[in-house]
C-alpha cells in the first residue's frame, strides 16, 4: 500500500464518526453548514482582496497598506476560523468522497501555503513603514491572490466533481 492509500482508513473513520454521520444523514445540516462556509468564503475573499488590490495599487490608494491590513485582519482571522470550523464538518460528512477527489487534495495542499504566505510574507511587507505600492508589494499582492484563488477554486470544484 502506498502512502496515500494508508490514509484511506483514516478517511473512512472520519466519515463513520458521530459528527460525519450526523451531518450526512441530516436533511438540513449539510446545506446550512455549506451556506455558512460560503459566507466565510465571501468574508475571506473580501478581507484578502481589499489588501491585495491595494498592494497592487488598485483602490483605496489614499490609505496606507499597513493601515488597511490592520483593519482587515480581524475579518481575515474571523473568516478563516469560520471556514475551518465549517470545512471540518463538511469534510467529516463526505471524507471518502474527498479522499478520491483531486480538487480536495489541491485545496488541502494549497491552503497551508496560502495561510503561511499571508501571515508570514504578506503581513511583513504590509507592515513595512512608509511602504507604498512598489514592485515588491505588487508581486506579493499578485502571489496572494493566486494562492487564495487556487484554494477557493479547488474548494468550489470539490462539489462539482
Amino acid at each position: 500500500m502506498n502512502e496515500a492509500g494508508a490514509l484511506l482508513p483514516f478517511f473512512e473513520w472520519c466519515q463513520d464518526t458521530f459528527i460525519g454521520q450526523a451531518v450526512s444523514q441530516s436533511v438540513w445540516a449539510f446545506p446550512v453548514i455549506e451556506a455558512t462556509h460560503l459566507v466565510g468564503l465571501c468574508l475571506l475573499g473580501g478581507s484578502v482582496l481589499i489588501v491585495d488590490m491595494r498592494m497592487l495599487g488598485a483602490g483605496l490608494t489614499r490609505q496606507g497598506i499597513g493601515e488597511l491590513s490592520r483593519h482587515a485582519r480581524p475579518w481575515l482571522v474571523g473568516s478563516i476560523g469560520l471556514m475551518i470550523a465549517t470545512g471540518f464538518l463538511l469534510f467529516m460528512s463526505e471524507a471518502i468522497k474527498c479522499y478520491y477527489n483531486t480538487s480536495f487534495w489541491v485545496k488541502i495542499i494549497t491552503l497551508p501555503l496560502a495561510l503561511a504566505f499571508t501571515f508570514r510574507v504578506r503581513e511583513r511587507v504590509a507592515r513595512e513603514p512608509g511602504l507604498d505600492t512598489s514592485l515588491r508589494s505588487r508581486l506579493v499582492g499578485a502571489a496572494s491572490i493566486a494562492l487564495w484563488f487556487t484554494v477557493a477554486a479547488a474548494g468550489r470544484w470539490i462539489g462539482f466533481s
